[in-house]
């Protein structure tokens, strides 16, 4: 499927979609924001998803849904770095989803393997850390505009969304590669509802294989999003069977990597839909 990716302390093999959880240290998330606000908390729920088959574990210290505030370097740090160094030995990857170059620099020193960057690493100094640290995955994002703003005015994208971010990615992936950033440490995230109508986000969903161009692996994140909502007319604690059915769609077209609030549920759709694969 894809080579090795390098992510941190581990090497990776896809030979499997991998479940990526979300720990989220903040009390301002659009799903479970004050649930895991503390790093006592945020520690036992990270070690809670590895026991019901996360891959992966992302911690993320500031809010990125739409219309989220900016929270300053100092606060993120104070949230994130406690549950990083926590965590540091539960046996699986630990992602910062952050796009301040400060906290990915002070993350990775604490024993983050994988950066997972909304801004594709276009902030000043992201690129540069990244670089600077040889063994670390990086994940990067489609994104149009800041998580403040992004959804207010989604542009029509020449109408043709998955070409528009097939396009980004790869200039990224051009750049990153430029600075000495090897490729099989870049993951791709096509940015679902970020900055895209929900006509637009499932146009990208239904044609997620043409991102398979850029031969990395895909990361899919569309756990309990407004696009979900959308068109189940359910409220976010209610739309776990309609991430679940997303997060398929995308594995069938490619994405090895779905990043999920619902981890078992989640697990358990992938090895059902394995053996059906494999029958």
């Amino acid at each position: 499927m894809y080579a090795n990716f390098q992510c941190g302390r581990f090497e990776l093999r896809f030979e499997r979609p991998f479940v990526m959880g979300i720990v989220n240290v903040t009390p301002d998330s659009f799903s479970d924001g004050m649930q895991h606000y503390g790093a006592e908390q945020a520690i036992a729920h990270g070690l809670q998803l590895i026991k019901e088959g996360a891959d992966i574990l992302d911690i993320g210290g500031e809010s990125t849904r739409p219309g989220a505030e900016p929270v300053s370097v100092d606060e993120e740090l104070r949230r994130v770095i406690p549950v990083i160094k926590g965590l540091k030995d539960c046996g699986v990857p630990l992602s910062i989803d952050t796009f301040k170059p400060e906290v990915m620099q002070a993350a990775l020193e604490a024993g983050a393997d994988l950066i997972n960057d909304i801004y594709a690493l276009q902030q000043p100094g992201a690129l540069e850390v990244v670089a600077n640290h040889p063994n670390c995955g990086v994940c990067i994002m489609h994104m149009v505009g800041e998580p403040k703003t992004m959804q207010l005015s989604p542009p029509d994208y020449n109408g043709d969304v998955t070409k528009s971010v097939v396009d980004f990615l790869a200039q990224r992936v051009e750049v990153m590669q430029s600075l000495g950033i090897a490729s099989e440490r870049i993951m791709l995230d096509p940015g679902f509802c970020f900055g895209k109508t929900v006509q637009q986000n499932y146009q990208l969903l239904a044609n997620l294989s043409a991102l398979k161009v850029l031969n990395k692996p895909i990361l899919v994140g569309v756990s309990r999003k407004s696009m979900i909502g959308a068109v189940t007319g359910q409220e976010v604690a209610n739309r776990m069977p309609g991430s679940v059915v997303a997060g398929i769609a995308g594995v069938e077209r490619g994405a090895v990597v779905l990043r999920v609030h619902d981890v078992w549920q989640t697990k358990s759709a992938i090895d059902v839909w394995r053996a059906i694969s494999l029958s």
